[in-house]
């Protein structure tokens, strides 16, 4: 088990009381700890999970921080996304435990199977930087009225081939494969003819209403 010493994040006294408050009524809580973990990303940001499971199943990749008491486990694949992170309470919609996270979702986490040789030509090409302008300039806004958003993810750029996520309301819409072939594709292709293939990465079962199986 790995023993994080230095602050990976931070847990505010208020965020720490509910807590513990809670742990306090589950069987067993002496030996159980705080899990955060992030899940996914939704609308361009990371989602979390927050579970209480026994410390002793902390593998050593995992990340254990103490906190005034309280035992917070990360695991592995979370601790450079949740660096630097706090969990706070925040009294909006209800009140409830947030997360304020510095930490961006990387083109990988954005697009989860694109291959690697592609994230790594980035964002940056003249292909690339037109098809943001055009996303920019004519989808995005057309979009927007339903809380919708198309961001460039990846590109291949000697192939012509664009990555697409879309967030906000088109995440999970069942409307959302029009919006992409009727509109989005559209637009993208009759403004940039070198494009050959426009491909939606988008994990829908993470949206509002998703309607794909998880």
């Amino acid at each position: 088990m790995t023993q994080i010493t230095d602050k990976l994040l931070d847990v505010t006294d208020e965020a720490r009381a509910i807590v513990v408050d809670a742990l306090a009524n589950e069987p067993s809580s002496d030996s159980l700890a705080l899990w955060i973990e992030v899940r996914g990303v939704e609308s361009g940001k990371y989602a979390y999970d927050l579970y209480f499971q026994s410390v002793a199943d902390a593998s050593d990749d995992d990340a254990v921080v103490e906190s005034d008491g309280l035992v917070v486990v990360v695991p592995g694949p979370s601790v450079s996304r949740l660096a630097g992170a706090r969990l706070e309470f925040s009294t909006e919609n209800g009140g409830g435990l947030v997360m304020v996270n510095p930490n961006q979702p990387t083109p990988a986490d954005l697009a989860p199977g694109v291959p690697a040789e592609i994230l790594a030509q980035g964002l940056e090409g003249p292909l690339a930087l037109r098809v943001i302008e055009v996303l920019e300039s004519d989808v995005n806004p057309s979009i927007a009225s339903h809380g919708g958003r198309a961001d460039l993810v990846a590109i291949d750029e000697p192939a012509g081939v664009v990555y697409l996520a879309l967030g906000g309301g088109c995440q999970g819409c069942a409307m959302s494969r029009a919006t992409l072939s009727q509109g989005i594709e559209v637009t993208l292709r009759e403004q940039i003819s070198e494009l050959t293939d426009i491909i939606d990465v988008t994990d829908h079962a993470q949206g509002a209403t998703p309607y794909y199986a998880s």
